[in-house]
């Protein structure tokens, strides 16, 4: 059996010869801003499951920026984790909050993501089944414990037909720059 570390260099040593990423770089270490990252979140939030979905939890990383973006100004509610609280989340409305930078201005700091209906957590890498593995670190490392459903963004790079190692979490839906894979339960 490969590791979870093993994997992960993979992808990240994949992205970077293949330039199909983006700041920050190298993304060893991160979940990747992998490019076409707004065209993987607008097949998403298209996606029937999304669409009459009104709040949900958004992981704070780079690659999920235009997933945030686009989710407010379609008049989303977005908690995303707090960077300096543990357990704590901002609730966003305001388009101007999708940044981190701007969290302070525009979102409200709480305990409770009250009302999410499902949320979406960067990876590194994802098998079609559904196994989503993150960067082995932070707020998302395992899951979230709050039985939601969870999805996804990836590049096609990171994307494997199964995974080696075990999985951090499932996912039921992830969205590619050019269509949205929908994963057994």
């Amino acid at each position: 059996m490969t590791t979870a570390g093993a994997v992960r260099e993979q992808v990240w040593d994949d992205l970077m010869g293949r330039q199909a990423c983006a700041y920050p770089l190298p993304p060893h270490g991160h979940c990747p801003n992998f490019t076409h990252a707004k065209k993987a979140a607008a097949q998403l939030l298209a996606h029937p499951d999304l669409t009459g979905q009104h709040t949900l939890i958004v992981g704070p990383e780079r690659a999920l920026l235009p997933l945030r973006q686009q989710a407010l100004k379609a008049g989303k509610t977005l908690y995303v984790p707090h960077q300096k609280k543990d357990g704590w989340y901002w609730r966003v409305t305001d388009p101007r909050g999708a940044r981190l930078s701007t969290l302070p201005a525009y979102g409200e700091p709480t305990l409770t993501p009250a009302g999410a209906q499902a949320a979406v957590l960067a990876c590194v890498a994802v098998d079609t089944r559904g196994a989503r593995l993150g960067k082995g670190f932070g707020w998302g490392a395992r899951g979230l414990p709050l039985n939601l459903p969870e999805y996804t963004l990836a590049h096609p790079l990171m994307l494997r037909e199964a995974l080696p190692c075990p999985a951090d979490s499932h996912v039921t839906l992830i969205g590619l720059p050019d269509r949205v894979l929908t994963c057994p339960p």
